[in-house]
Parts: structure tokens; sequence; C-alpha cells
């Protein structure tokens, strides 16, 4: 994996400064910002095809913004596990009674550990949604969980450089409006390396 590579490439387009204060600008703006992400989706599709620079227009605002929609609606469906769990736990940990508040505790650490599974299965997720746009696609978990099974340890390493610091790194660098934005490319990039080096054979 070529962590390096992932948070210069953005740099080498030469309108990259303008490309991406839209993408911050967007990113920050309840909704509009599904555009942002469905940007992003189109950066990952072009990363895929060999395509790193320059990065893609600010040109197709309703087909960005219907690739970013398609991710949100599959939120909203995430947390209704996740809700449910919480509020019951929350429920049952209130009460005076010793064994319901330990039911209730149970409740609460499976919502944890069911975002847990969540936040580990969501970037594959992408990654396969970026070659096949449909809202089933995220619910497709044997699949990816079969995915991360084949490529544990490079999945592990882009995991980490996904959720581990990116974004504190970057927003130390060029401000917290526009950090969330380029950590988008940068984890495109790692998807990208990564679903290339998977179908490499060994």
């Amino acid at each position: 994996m070529d962590i390096g590579r992932a948070f210069t490439y953005p740099f080498e387009d030469k309108d990259w400064l303008k490309k991406i204060a839209i993408g911050g600008l967007v990113m920050i703006i309840p909704v509009v910002n599904f555009i942002a992400i469905g940007y992003a989706i189109r950066t990952l599709r072009n990363l895929l095809e060999g395509r790193e620079t320059p990065l893609p227009e600010w040109d197709d605002w309703g087909g960005d913004f219907m690739l970013g929609l398609i991710p949100a609606l599959a939120a909203i469906v995430y947390a209704i596990p996740s809700g449910v769990l919480s509020a019951i736990g929350g429920a049952l940990t209130g009460s005076r009674s010793g064994f319901a508040n330990l039911i209730g505790f149970g409740f609460s650490c499976l919502a944890v550990l069911y975002g847990l599974a969540l936040g580990i299965i969501l970037p594959v997720l992408y990654l396969r949604y970026a070659k096949n746009p449909e809202f089933n696609v995220f619910f497709q978990f044997a699949e990816a969980f079969a995915f991360i099974r084949e490529n544990l340890s490079d999945y592990i390493i882009t995991w980490l450089m996904i959720v581990a610091g990116i974004v504190g790194v970057i927003a130390c660098i060029v401000g917290v409006i526009f950090a969330f934005f380029i950590a988008l490319l940068v984890s495109a990039h790692l998807l990208a390396q990564l679903d290339k080096k998977a179908a490499t054979p060994a």
C-alpha cells in the first residue's frame, strides 16, 4: 500500500485548490453534502479505472447528489437497529431491578458491537457501491466480509488509515472545513489501492 501517494495525488491537479475548496464548502451543508459524497465516489470510480488525475470536474451536481443520497438512505436503515438496542438498553438500565439493569447493559453492549461491526465493514461496502451503485449493495454483508477475510492484512492497513487520524492530521494543516472532504479523497485512493491489490494474483 502506497499510503503517501493517497495523500499527495489530489494536489497534482492544476485546479486542486478550486476543486477542494468547492468540496469543502459543499461538505459542511446538510443534505447538500450528499453531493460531496457522490463526488468522492465518482473519484473512486476514476481511481479504479487507473485515472488518478485530474480530479473530476464539478460538472454533475445532480448525478453526484444521487450517488451520495443512496449511502445516506442506507445509513438511516443502519441506524434503526442501533437506535432500538440503545433505547431498550437505556430504558432497562433506568430500572430499580438489578436484573433489568443487567439486561439493559447487555443491550447497550450489543449496540456498541453493532456499531463497531458496521464501522469495520463500511469501507468495503463503499468500494462495492462505487462498482455497482445500487441500494442493495449496502446490505450484501456476506460478500463484503468474504472480501475482508480474503484480504485481511491489507484491509486492516486500509481501515486503520481511513479511520485513525487522517482527518485530524489534515485538519492541522488546512483547516477543519476542508479536512473531511480531503479525507474522502484520501480514503478513495486507499480503497482503489486495496481493490487493485486484491485483484492481483499472489
